[in-house]
């Protein structure tokens, strides 16, 4: 039987959601709490990985089990065992062949930018109070939707077959306090949205013009957009399946 879970979880303490030598994962933890509760190991699979310190508001997995479960005293004595920082908010069973990766169509991010300081968003927002031209980033992030490769916005040495995404929204939400920067795609390269990010940013303070940002994209060049934004602003906001049951 093939069950689904969303999860939620803070990334401060993690390396990224995906296992790997040496380090604490997202996806390592929940595996290690599965373990220890359902007395087997068992692999899960995400609808997508996050980088290191990035949190994620909705994620969603699937795993493999014989036992059948009772979802409201699972979800009560797995979230017992998970650290505080992550939980899985649901558990829902699927049909064998539902994939939590191959199946979802739009993944939304959301980047979240404090215009004052303020201790109770430590670690979940970057902390930026410099002018920024609002009217310029929002028509830079408005132009990106023009567009399909961006190579540009990802980490070199990245093995995918192409660098395609599918854009479907990319648009500032600006409030006295708060700035978010929103985006959904139906895929994302890895580090893209930081450097994205990054990148309206440079042509909010002047450095970078959208004619520049534009010529950047088509050049395919990584060293001609700007620096990745801090890590701690990122969210995995939402994930959208087809027909996903509730």
């Amino acid at each position: 039987m093939r069950y689904a879970i969303e999860i939620a979880y803070k990334g401060t303490h993690y390396h990224g959601w995906q296992s790997q030598p040496n380090a604490i994962t997202v996806q390592e933890s929940i595996e290690n709490a599965l373990q220890k509760m359902m007395r087997t190991r068992l692999e899960i699979v995400g609808s997508g990985r996050t980088d290191t310190g990035v949190h994620a508001e909705q994620q969603f997995a699937h795993f493999d089990t014989d036992i059948e479960i009772d979802r409201s005293q699972w979800l009560y004595h797995i979230n017992k065992i998970l650290p505080h920082d992550i939980v899985i908010k649901n558990i829902t069973p699927v049909n064998v062949q539902w994939h939590a990766r191959y199946d979802a169509l739009w993944r939304s991010y959301e980047y979240r930018i404090s215009r004052s300081k303020n201790p109770f968003l430590e670690g979940l927002v970057y902390d930026d109070s410099r002018f920024y031209d609002e009217i310029l980033m929002q028509e830079a992030a408005q132009m990106l939707l023009q567009y399909e490769d961006f190579q540009s916005f990802s980490k070199v040495n990245t093995d995918v077959q192409h660098f395609k995404c599918q854009l479907k929204q990319a648009t500032w939400h600006y409030s006295p306090h708060l700035w978010v920067f929103e985006i959904t795609a139906n895929r994302f390269l890895r580090g893209m949205v930081r450097a994205i990010v990054g990148t309206l940013l440079e042509v909010g303070k002047g450095k970078m013009n959208i004619k520049t940002l534009e010529t950047a994209i088509l050049q395919k060049d990584r060293r001609l957009v700007g620096a990745a934004a801090p890590p701690q602003g990122l969210f995995l906001s939402k994930v959208i399946y087809p027909d996903f049951p509730k």
